[in-house]
C-alpha cells in the first residue's frame, strides 16, 4: 500500500443519449455518442480516518464517489481539483468516482483489473443517479459511441477517429437527476434515431448533427443554446448541446468565428489514467 496515489480523468461532454434502466447497476446505462475533453478532473486518493471528499478545496458530499470507497472497502479522503464547470454537462461526477477507483486500487494495493474499476465507479453513478454513460466513456477516451449500455462486461463500444480543437462555453446549469427521473420516452427515441445516424455515417460531421437534432427532438434545448448555436451556424460553423447542461461545445473554431471566447481544448484519446504518486 503506497500513502497516496493519484488519477486524472479527462471531462466528457455528452451529446445524445438513451437511458436504459435495469435493477443491475453494472448492466444499467445509456447509448450514446460523446467527446472526453484534455481539460478533465485530478483525483488523489490517500488512507484517511473517515471518509472526505473535497472539490478544488471545498468540502462536498459526492455519493458516486462514497460508493466507490464502500464497494473498495476503503477510507479514504478524496481531493478533486478541476478547470471544467460543474453541473454544466462535463462528467465531473463520473471523473471523480472513475478517479477515486483507479486512485484508491493503487493507494490501498486492491488489484482490481481495469474493468472491475470502471464496473465499480459505472454501477456507483449510476445508483447515484448523477450519470449513465460518462463514466465508460471516460475509461475509454476520444470520441466514443456507445452501442450499448452498462459497464465493461456489458456494453459495447465504438469510436469516431478525431484529433480535433474542442470549445466550449457554458452558459448555465441543468440537474442530471430531474431529467433522468422524469419520464424518458421521447428522449429516448430521439437518442435511438441520433445513434442510428452516427452508426450509418460515424464522422465527425454526423455526430454534431445528430446531437443537434437530439437536442431539439428530446425538448432539452434551451433558449440561450438555441440562440448561440444560430449564432455559430451564422458563422459558418458547427455546434451542439452538451448533455446536461447549459453548455455549447464546438469540434473546431466555431464558437470563435461567432465572436465568443470560449474555453479551448482538444480530444483526450488516452482516457483516464493513473498518475506518479504526488509527494505526500
Amino acid at each position: 500500500m503506497t500513502d497516496v496515489a493519484q488519477a486524472f480523468v479527462p471531462g466528457h461532454v455528452t451529446g445524445f443519449f438513451t437511458t436504459q434502466a435495469d435493477s443491475d447497476p453494472t448492466r444499467a446505462g445509456s447509448q450514446g455518442a460523446g467527446v472526453a475533453l484534455s481539460t478533465g478532473v485530478t483525483v488523489t486518493v490517500r488512507p484517511a480516518d473517515a471518509v472526505a471528499v473535497s472539490l478544488d478545496g471545498a468540502s462536498v458530499e459526492m455519493e458516486a464517489v462514497e460508493r466507490v470507497l464502500d464497494a473498495l472497502r476503503v477510507r479514504a479522503a478524496v481531493h478533486a481539483t478541476t478547470d471544467l464547470p460543474v453541473g454544466a454537462g462535463f462528467g465531473v461526477s463520473g471523473a471523480m468516482a472513475l478517479g477515486t477507483a483507479l486512485a484508491a486500487n493503487a493507494a490501498f494495493d486492491r488489484r482490481l483489473s481495469t474493468n472491475e474499476l470502471v464496473t465499480v465507479a459505472h454501477g456507483a453513478e449510476v445508483q447515484a443517479g448523477t450519470g449513465l454513460g460518462d463514466v465508460v466513456a471516460q475509461a475509454r477516451g476520444g470520441l466514443t459511441v456507445r452501442l450499448e449500455p452498462g459497464g465493461p462486461h456489458h456494453n459495447a463500444l465504438d469510436g469516431i477517429p478525431a484529433r480535433e480543437r474542442v470549445e466550449y462555453v457554458t452558459l448555465g446549469s441543468l440537474e442530471t437527476t430531474g431529467v433522468l427521473d422524469a419520464d424518458t420516452d421521447t428522449l429516448d427515441e430521439a437518442g435511438t434515431q441520433a445513434l442510428s445516424t452516427v452508426v450509418e455515417e460515424p464522422t465527425v460531421d454526423s455526430f454534431v448533427q445528430a446531437s443537434r437534432q437530439f437536442s431539439r427532438e428530446s425538448g432539452l434545448l434551451t433558449e440561450r443554446v438555441h440562440e448561440t448555436i444560430t449564432d455559430v451556424a451564422g458563422a459558418g460553423g458547427r455546434a451542439a448541446m452538451a448533455m446536461l447542461g447549459e453548455t455549447v461545445f464546438t469540434l473546431g473554431s466555431g464558437l470563435s468565428d461567432a465572436g465568443y471566447d470560449p474555453e479551448v481544448c482538444r480530444i483526450h484519446h488516452a482516457g483516464a489514467t493513473v498518475q506518479a504518486s504526488p509527494e505526500t
